[in-house]
């Protein structure tokens, strides 16, 4: 790891939905920010400025303050620009989603996460790269799982409903109506369970006879593997997942859709992801 000291010059990217949904924590990270190192502050209006800002950083060290879809924002762009392998980025995550952020090790408070900025280290993480050229940081979903399936009553939870009894008995309401589909139903789509070809490093570990419920895949960790998982479709007892390990991942079938951290896609019929070694390297708090 390489420490980077506190008069570094930043370059401070400030989502534009961010500053909609929580102005006062981007008010104190980048007070944080400002107070510590030479900063540049910049308010792109949408993607495009945003892109062309990270662009046109010169020497400064890219700070991104926002969700984890600024956060896939922009390494994508830096993919893109084939300039992630020599920038370390930093991010102050701020938003509604930031489940992606969180499970990378960045802290989700605006102070702590801009002290890190300023006095962590940059770590290098493995990559998803499709054959289309995106990118995945944390975890590929087939079928793709939405944020309410994964936690249902999430959504509907509103801070100020304890001065408000009309609306504590509205959402409970909602909480009771709104419930978990069985699992089969939740990921097998409208045409019923997946028929899918998982091939790891060229070897097959499900076909197209055998249905699925669900796929997941996620960079190692530093391995320069993926680790997959295939839930099979079972009657009775559950059955236990396939697990592999391998450096390029292949699914195909009649047309499936995925979930890449934020971003659904598809159909497709196939997509190939490969995994990228220390493709990026990411500002984190010092441990230990």
């Amino acid at each position: 790891m390489a420490t980077y000291p506190t008069s570094d010059q930043l370059l401070v990217v400030i989502d534009p939905v961010a500053r909609r949904t929580d102005g006062e924590s981007v008010r104190i990270a980048k007070d944080v920010l400002s107070a510590g190192a030479s900063a540049k502050v910049c308010l792109p209006d949408g993607p495009e400025e945003f892109t062309r800002a990270l662009a046109r950083r010169g020497s400064r060290r890219p700070v991104v303050i926002g969700d984890d879809r600024a956060l896939l924002r922009a390494v994508s762009a830096l993919h893109r620009q084939r300039e992630l392998a020599g920038c370390a980025l930093s991010v102050v995550p701020v938003g509604g989603a930031l489940s992606l952020a969180r499970s990378l090790g960045v802290p989700t408070g605006p102070v702590a996460a801009a002290r890190a900025v300023l006095e962590g280290a940059e770590r290098r993480l493995d990559l998803l790269v499709d054959d289309s050229d995106g990118v995945v940081l944390g975890t590929l979903r087939i079928p793709p799982v939405s944020p309410r399936q994964e936690d249902p009553a999430g959504p509907v939870a509103v801070s100020s409903a304890a001065g408000h009894p009309w609306l504590r008995t509205c959402q409970s309401l909602v909480r009771t109506l709104v419930t978990r589909p069985p699992r089969a139903t939740a990921v097998a789509g409208p045409g019923g369970p997946s028929r899918l070809r998982v091939e790891v490093d060229g070897e097959t570990v499900v076909d197209l006879e055998q249905p699925v419920e669900a796929v997941s895949v996620t960079p190692g960790g530093g391995t320069g593997k993926a680790e997959v998982e295939v839930r099979r479709l079972s009657v009775g007892a559950e059955a236990s997942p396939l697990l592999a390990r391998g450096r390029t991942v292949t699914v195909s079938g009649a047309g499936f859709r995925y979930r890449a951290d934020t971003v659904v896609s598809g159909p497709v019929r196939t997509r190939t992801w490969r995994v990228v070694e220390g493709a990026w390297g990411l500002t984190l708090p010092v441990t230990g």
